[in-house]
């Protein structure tokens, strides 16, 4: 038997209400739309090719090599909580980042503590493609462009060589560069990918949410990637 529109409404808003009180900023209801298929995100999750395993209509960054069909693909909201800095960082300097990999959530902490936010992300896909341990924030950039890393390349040789900034991008609109090669915190236009683990290695958020850490973050911000 299938439950009531009202209890499925009831539900929705509780879950809501609960992300709101640990201090999560839900997007809009209009970033809820996929892009690519014009349903509500909620309503069954992507649409993927049955000869080639790809996720369809997406953009390189979220195709065939990003999506394991192995590995668990549910949303992670669930395990959202409101974490403290200090078991991860010894000071504030400059500010800092956790990329919290298991509950697939980033945490920012403002260095005076008086900012604090924590925000749904994507992470990378397999543990081949994950790097963990501390870095910073190297480099700042509005509308990214993209190219594919070498091995990228080598997996995927029909990917472009080249995408410059816009809706086809996979950084989305900012990107933050970390001290690790091609390592980037960055948006998508694919809100497929926010909850699931779907990166070659990036950690990736809502544009309005990267849009917010991009103004937070600075030159030198800590990172800690676990």
């Amino acid at each position: 038997m299938s439950k009531s529109p009202a209890l499925n409404r009831r539900a929705f808003l509780g879950s809501a209400v609960a992300l709101g009180a640990a201090g999560l900023a839900l997007p809009s209801f209009a970033q809820q739309i996929d892009p690519y298929t014009g349903q509500p995100i909620y309503g069954g999750g992507p649409t993927y090719d049955g000869a080639t395993g790809a996720t369809m209509g997406a953009t390189p960054d979220a195709g065939q090599v990003q999506y394991d069909s192995a590995a668990d693909q549910r949303h992670n909201i669930s395990s959202f909580h409101a974490q403290d800095w200090r078991p991860h960082f010894s000071n504030l300097t400059n500010g800092a980042i956790l990329c919290d990999l298991t509950s697939r959530a980033v945490h920012y902490w403002s260095e005076d503590e008086s900012i604090y936010h924590v925000y749904p992300s994507s992470i990378p896909v397999s543990a081949d493609l994950t790097r963990t341990g501390r870095t910073e924030i190297i480099k700042k950039v509005e509308g990214p462009s993209w190219a594919p890393t070498p091995e990228m390349k080598a997996r995927n040789p029909e990917w472009p060589d080249f995408v410059p900034p816009g809706p086809d991008n996979p950084l989305g609109t900012h990107a933050l560069w970390l001290g690790w090669q091609y390592y980037r915190i960055h948006g998508t236009h694919d809100t497929r990918k926010i909850g699931r683990k779907s990166s070659n290695g990036c950690i990736g958020l809502y544009n309005e949410h990267i849009a917010q850490l991009f103004g937070l973050a600075k030159i030198g911000t800590q990172v800690l990637v676990l």
